[in-house]
């Protein structure tokens, strides 16, 4: 059964797919460039690669629901918009090492000639998404974001991500009076670190992560770092031991993800939305399926229609398994725009198949119910 129509946004550019870390895989073990007898990498062998959001554009067309899609781009998110989130000193550096021929600023951040531009493209699908869902436009959005953005802290990069795409989008609505309250989701396997800096410190953005427990980075996202000062409480970590899947990521959503979503009573809500929990996943050791992002989709979709009249972005975030990750995409847009045309899992039936015992999800659930009474209090 599928929900109702609704006029859904799909931002992406072709551009997006072009961004790439170089030769950075094999460059800095060998310390020299790659030729000779070397074949270049197409993404410089890095997990994040253009293949995973190229096939789920791909799929959507195959299927046909990209038909049912408001299909658009997005001009690159201008300097003043990246000025609210990141130093103009970081700003600098990034340009200029982009107009250069690339190299890293951070940690696992390479990027080659023009990488600025691309995340600069990156951020502003982001923010002309989050502008029609807000304005009315639009009733949700999914943005194709490439490359990622919830690691990235004001002034160093980290995990594939250059600028933080959603910070950047929540700030420039704010300052144009569209937004106050808003609440990210970040259902990544991997803590949103970068995401979480951002605003460890206000009340008017409430940051939630559900994530595999120091799987990266491996020092932050503790369930007890809540926030400080005036944003005391306004952070939420759900960090998970490997293997939880579909039962055990449903019932964080109901007893702990939904509450607080409610609690925050927010005018947007924004789900950095990552792929990487899925249990083909080479970077995680989680179990999800494409009916667990769906089902995820539907339970924020329904708190959103409650809260905010349905004001819901999807920002992509991570998701390294080319095969799959297109999967767990359209299942997610389905929901989004209520659309009927499906596509069959291919790997539904044996991710199912072997989701984790009973005797193992109750174990989760205890300590789901004790993060729970933690986070929420009675």
């Amino acid at each position: 059964m599928t929900s109702p129509k609704r006029k859904t946004g799909f931002y992406t550019d072709e551009r997006c797919f072009w961004h790439t870390g170089g030769q950075y895989a094999l460059t800095l073990p060998v310390g020299g460039p790659m030729g000779g007898i070397v074949q270049p990498l197409s993404a410089g062998g890095l997990p994040e690669n253009p293949e995973t959001k190229r096939r789920l554009k791909n799929l959507l067309e195959v299927s046909g629901l990209i038909t049912e899609l408001d299909v658009r781009t997005a001009p690159l998110a201008h300097e003043t918009d990246l000025l609210r989130v990141h130093p103009q000193s970081y700003v600098t550096a990034f340009k200029e090492m982009s107009e250069n021929g690339g190299g890293e600023l951070g940690l696992r951040t390479p990027f080659g000639r023009g990488g600025f531009d691309l995340a600069c493209l990156s951020a502003g699908l982001a923010t002309a998404a989050l502008d029609a869902v807000l304005s009315g436009e639009i009733d949700n959005a999914y943005a194709l974001s490439r490359p990622p953005g919830h690691h990235c802290m004001p002034d160093w990069p980290n995990g594939f991500c250059l600028l933080n795409n959603i910070a950047i989008a929540i700030e420039a609505a704010q300052a144009k009076g569209m937004a106050q309250r808003v609440v990210v989701l970040d259902w990544d396997v991997h803590h949103g670190n970068g995401t979480e800096a951002i605003y460890y410190d206000r009340d008017d953005v409430l940051t939630i992560s559900i994530h595999q427990e120091y799987n990266y980075p491996l020092d932050t996202g503790d369930i007890k770092d809540r926030g400080k000062g005036q944003g005391q409480n306004k952070n939420i970590n759900i960090p998970l031991p490997p293997g939880p899947g579909h039962v055990s990521y449903l019932e964080a959503m109901e007893k702990i993800i939904l509450p607080a979503i409610h609690g925050h009573a927010p005018d947007v809500i924004i789900v950095a939305c990552g792929f990487d929990a899925a249990a083909v996943d080479p970077l995680s050791r989680m179990s999800c399926s494409a009916e667990t992002f769906r089902q995820m989709t539907r339970q924020v979709m329904t708190a959103a229609q409650t809260l905010c009249d349905g004001k819901l972005l999807m920002v992509h975030e991570g998701g390294y398994s080319e095969a799959y990750v297109p999967f767990c995409g359209h299942a997610v847009i389905e929901e989004l725009c209520g659309s009927g045309i499906t596509v069959e899992d291919p790997l539904g039936a044996t991710v199912h198949a072997r989701q984790p015992s009973a005797r193992f999800d109750a174990f989760i659930s205890g300590l789901i119910d004790e993060m729970a009474q933690t986070l929420l209090g009675d």
